[in-house]
């Protein structure tokens, strides 16, 4: 697949652009501050409904307008020889439930267009993947569940909004423990129950998608960094910190077994819970557990050897989701951005990465200047300047 189309309203600085792509390699260059980054968010916000630079949709939307809109021609070849395109528009409103729309069609929910465009995106942000706190691998692992099975999106919502309110409930119980007064905790048990059911749906499906990334996190950093050391994942549930009585649960544990689980160590925490104010075991204090010639990335490895993991990660997303996508249609890779990386790593680095990437469906690059870009990625220009775009003959 790859994006035929990009046409912006409000975005960001954008009050309006239009803006046609090829397949194949794409570089936008200009200087900082220009906006090039700002266009490949707005492609990557409809593959997956959220930016990579802030958590909120605020922010999107040009300072002094109620709304943005994003829309994307995406070409797919269902068949060989045949593209078909699907134009997926999706309106953007702080406040609101943002709304989408597929051919001109009535609006749908946002959520209902996830899966028609996939993409893989690495920027300089994605160093925190290695040095930073668990929060962002987690959400690694999310955002990529849902570009592999949208269906995935409803459960971590539930999942956090069932959080919300099991952690309101253990504060009111100890604000009320710690007054002397009764507390009904029927409804605790209630809450309970619907957080392990929702835990273990996301608990099973992240294991899963470990066990699919881990051998192409091991080739792709092997790749990217010479064979210098061998990068592990692996998946951490905190669950298993607390039934650690019971030994090591079995790797491909189904959802009722952990569901099991998640309600007995909430049993066996529950004082400490209420005591605290909030929920000790979960899905949201696990962790993807990067590992590098047996030592923990994070905190051992050397700064290149961490923009090399990062790397690994997102090469091994790439794969994934293509292999993922390969029983909807022969066109499964994803658009590949790479957003500013280039002038952050050394020559080896660079190199070895173009390689990898060279081949890819559609690769878009942003740089600064043109130098950046290196020579096997050499293909169509795009300059960005003062909010205005512009394609180089």
């Amino acid at each position: 697949m790859y994006v035929a189309h990009l046409h912006l309203t409000d975005f960001r600085s954008y009050p309006h652009v239009e803006l046609e792509l090829d397949p194949g390699i794409t570089a936008l260059v200009g200087p900082n501050g220009q906006g090039k980054t700002n266009l490949v968010e707005a492609i990557g916000y409809v593959a997956t409904l959220g930016s990579h630079r802030v958590p909120t949709d605020a922010a999107l939307v040009r300072a002094g307008t109620a709304r943005a809109v994003v829309g994307t021609k995406i070409v797919r070849e269902l068949e060989p020889g045949r593209p078909r395109a699907t134009v997926v528009e999706v309106e953007i409103t702080p406040g609101k439930a943002n709304r989408a729309r597929v051919n001109g069609g009535s609006p749908v929910r946002a959520r209902d267009v996830l899966g028609m465009l996939r993409t893989v995106l690495f920027a300089p942000e994605d160093l925190a993947l290695v040095k930073g706190d668990p929060d962002g691998r987690r959400s690694f692992l999310d955002a990529l569940l849902v570009q592999l099975a949208p269906r995935v999106a409803a459960t971590v919502q539930d999942y956090e909004r069932v959080l919300r309110q099991r952690s309101a409930l253990l504060k009111s119980a100890g604000a009320a423990a710690r007054a002397r007064q009764g507390s009904d905790l029927r409804t605790l048990d209630v809450w309970d129950a619907k957080l392990a059911q929702l835990g273990a749906r996301l608990v099973v499906e992240r294991r899963a998608l470990v066990r699919d990334l881990a051998p192409h996190v091991a080739a792709a950093y092997e790749q990217v960094s010479a064979g210098q050391g061998a990068a592990r994942i692996a998946y951490r549930a905190s669950l298993d910190a607390v039934l650690e009585d019971q030994g090591p649960a079995p790797a491909e544990a189904g959802v009722d077994l952990v569901e099991a689980q998640l309600l007995e160590a909430m049993g066996r925490l529950r004082p400490k819970e209420i005591e605290r104010g909030v929920c000790l075991v979960g899905p949201h204090r696990d962790d993807l557990v990067l590992t590098l010639a047996d030592l923990p990335a994070k905190g051992y490895a050397s700064h290149g050897e961490s923009w090399s993991f990062a790397l690994a990660l997102r090469l091994a997303s790439w794969r994934v989701l293509t292999e993922g996508g390969q029983h909807e249609s022969a066109d499964a890779e994803p658009v590949l951005v790479l957003d500013d990386v280039f002038a952050e790593l050394d020559a080896r680095r660079r190199d070895r990465l173009a390689e990898l990437v060279a081949p890819g469906r559609q690769v878009l690059i942003t740089a600064a200047v043109a130098q950046d870009v290196p020579e096997p990625l050499a293909g169509a220009r795009v300059d960005v300047m003062g909010g205005e775009v512009a394609r180089v003959l």
